[in-house]
């Protein structure tokens, strides 16, 4: 597998571990040599980050106040 992905053992042993100091480029090559290159769109698509979403969603407004509320009506 090493071999093919054109990476050392010691690298390869790194990726089985899930370490995050190697780049991502080399975890891309392990995939696209294991055949699972649609698992590289999955981890780019941001539909299946749901920290970011909740992260996303607290920089949200709690409330959102419809146009023209809280301005008094002219003429009465």
């Amino acid at each position: 597998m090493a071999e093919r992905a054109l990476i050392s053992r010691t690298t390869l042993n790194k990726v089985e571990k899930g370490d995050p100091n190697v780049s991502l480029g080399i975890y891309a090559t392990v995939l696209f040599v294991l055949g699972l290159t649609n698992r590289v769109a999955e981890l780019a698509d941001h539909r299946h980050d749901t920290v970011g979403q909740d992260l996303e969603d607290e920089l949200l407004p709690k409330r959102i106040r419809a146009r023209g509320a809280g301005k008094p009506k002219e003429g009465g």
